[in-house]
């Protein structure tokens, strides 16, 4: 016996094409959206960075008539044996160290200090950060005429407070890399002090009240329940720090222009002196190039080591 009537229609099946076909489309539009803000970064910076190594493989020289060359790894055999290249590289590496250290344990205590219950201290905040909204340019300006032989307010200062003649700071072999440091301190300490401020308001303040009840000690407390929450934004701006403080440019340039005696030539100025002044443009391309590789080997070493330590800890 059959039955006819009320019986339900068969299912069918929907293509399997569709979500194939759905997720092909959202992905079309994704990469629309991200598009506009894509094309300014290949433009900027991925093609010049493409450009700047194809360069340094090159003869390439500011008013040549002749067309450039395709010189294979001639570039780099010659800075193997450029003492004046890597001396120079010794000193950015002084002066990228010594700048994000010192940078980072003054910003640590500045933050910690803003970051407590002190009167005026929305003030405060606002003051620590002017350097970091000032020209490089500006403060490089600034801070020559602080260090100024004759009228500026460091010697004078001394001279007040019966501490020597003064001397010339900027201009002394032994003191020009050290007082460079100092003004790359002062300009790099605010954008810091903001990140590891933000770090410390965001650990729990519960934690620090049941270590507190515990009998726990400010320094205790720091080291079990402050340091262990900010080690990560720490992680991030000290590697960020030491990529922007080895690529400085502007400040050093203003202030001494690598001088005296090539002091204070970092690997920036001297690859702009071989571009630029002497026009070698293929071989401070490969002078790029070499800082690129060596500041990624640096700084995946030392990113790997504080990951690893993180994780013991």
């Amino acid at each position: 016996m059959t039955t006819t009537g009320g019986a339900a229609p068969p299912h069918r099946e929907a293509p399997r094409g569709g979500a194939s076909a759905g997720r092909r489309g959202r992905d079309g539009a994704t990469w629309f959206l991200v598009l506009p803000a894509l094309i300014p970064i290949l433009v900027l910076s991925v093609g010049p960075l493409l450009y700047g190594i194809a360069l340094a493989f090159t003869d390439a020289q500011s008013g040549r008539t002749r067309p450039t060359r395709w010189t294979g790894t001639l570039n780099f055999q010659d800075l193997l044996h450029d003492g004046l290249f890597w001396e120079s590289f010794r000193i950015g590496l002084l002066w990228a160290v010594g700048v994000t250290a010192w940078q980072f344990v003054l910003a640590l205590g500045l933050a910690l200090l803003l970051n407590t219950n002190l009167r005026l201290r929305w003030p405060a905040r606002a003051l620590a950060i002017i350097p970091w909204a000032m020209p490089e340019v500006v403060v490089g300006i600034m801070w020559r005429l602080v260090y100024s032989p004759d009228a500026g307010i460091l010697n004078e200062t001394l001279r007040d407070l019966g501490l020597g003649e003064g001397r010339d700071w900027l201009t002394g072999l032994a003191t020009a890399l050290s007082a460079v440091v100092l003004v790359g301190v002062w300009a790099g300490m605010p954008q810091t002090t903001v990140a590891l401020l933000a770090g410390l308001q965001n650990t729990p303040h519960e934690l620090h009240e049941a270590a507190a009840l515990d009998g726990a000690g400010a320094w205790r407390r720091f080291r079990t329940v402050t340091w262990p929450a900010l080690a990560p934004v720490a992680l991030a701006v000290t590697a960020l720090n030491f990529i922007w403080n080895f690529n400085s440019f502007a400040l050093v340039y203003v202030l001494t222009g690598g001088g005296p005696g090539g002091r204070t030539r970092l690997p920036m100025l001297f690859a702009y002196e071989e571009a630029f002044r002497y026009g070698q443009f293929g071989y401070a391309a490969a002078m790029g190039c070499v800082m690129v590789a060596v500041i990624s080997v640096v700084l995946a070493v030392f990113l790997a080591g504080r990951l690893k330590g993180g994780e013991d800890a």
